[in-house]
């Protein structure tokens, strides 16, 4: 069993690196119990994420990462613990966070343009029924920009591949200017292209002092590109820098089954003992309770 009394406030004796050494907090979990009407979804995770980290958070499907992450929005209230972002509770600093969802839960039929999604990242700040200013257009052509999206601005969303509506959605997060960047299953259905550019400026916006939490199977990004790992099972199993979680304990635990750990250019890749398929369960495959729960 791995110990993760002490999570909150890493400490040499683990190994795990102190982040807040360096710089501030962005990001505290203590003690956190929550669900959905009565079912119990996490209990007990606590962690720290410092300002301008790369988090990857890693868990099957139906293991809570998508109920952590709306904790951390502030749209599942705590039954019992602490959400705290720069020391205010999560609800309190919306307008500090951008989000991007898994693309299974947004309606892709509704008739509007990837320009407008963008858009949409503005209203976070200045609330949906607000006329839309010449800066919020601008930040909004900024994004798509950034994502490569800007020359299908005026593409229906319901026009997209999927690597393209991860995009879109990625904008919409980035036009809001956060200061925390919250992204569910980011990487999925994007070509190893497409996943590398959005790496690549989830580093630049690190580099800009902006923290990201992202959840995602793949093992591989976050031993690359994320400073810290948090191994998910509806409790915290592990959390730390990936060099020391990502071990086939920790991911057997983690993934409920035995796992071999391959390191291939200083990536690593998990694969099933017996059949020897890597693991990656694809996002939408679970129930709509899975869903929910995950």
């Amino acid at each position: 069993m791995v110990d993760t009394q002490h999570i909150a406030a890493a400490t040499n004796a683990t190994g795990v690196k102190d982040s807040s050494a360096s710089n501030p907090i962005a990001l505290e979990v203590q003690g956190l119990w929550t669900g959905y009407d009565s079912q119990l979804v996490l209990q007990d995770v606590s962690f720290q994420v410092a300002q301008g980290e790369i988090l990857g958070i890693i868990g099957p499907n139906g293991s809570g990462k998508t109920t952590l992450l709306n904790a951390l929005l502030g749209l599942v209230r705590p039954w019992q613990g602490k959400v705290r972002i720069m020391g205010q509770p999560a609800r309190h600093l919306r307008k500090k966070v951008g989000y991007m969802p898994q693309v299974e839960n947004v309606d892709w039929d509704f008739p509007v343009t990837v320009g407008d999604v963008a858009l949409m990242g503005r209203y976070n700040r200045r609330g949906p029924f607000s006329r839309t200013t010449k800066e919020d257009r601008e930040l909004a052509n900024q994004a798509l920009h950034r994502v490569g999206m800007y020359q299908l601005r005026d593409s229906l969303i319901g026009q997209l591949s999927v690597g393209q509506r991860r995009r879109a959605l990625l904008a919409r997060a980035l036009a809001n200017q956060p200061q925390l960047l919250l992204l569910d299953e980011p990487m999925a259905g994007l070509d190893a292209t497409a996943q590398h550019q959005i790496l690549d400026l989830l580093e630049d916006l690190r580099a800009e002092g902006a923290t990201v939490i992202l959840s995602t199977h793949d093992l591989s990004c976050v031993s690359a590109y994320c400073d810290n790992a948090l191994c998910l099972n509806r409790k915290l199993i592990a959390y730390g820098p990936p060099s020391r979680v990502l071990n086939e304990q920790v991911l057997s635990e983690t993934f409920g089954t035995h796992l071999l750990l391959v390191h291939i250019d200083g990536q690593a890749y998990a694969y099933q003992h017996h059949t020897h398929e890597a693991v990656s369960p694809t996002p939408g495959e679970d129930s709509q309770s899975q869903t929910n729960q995950d």
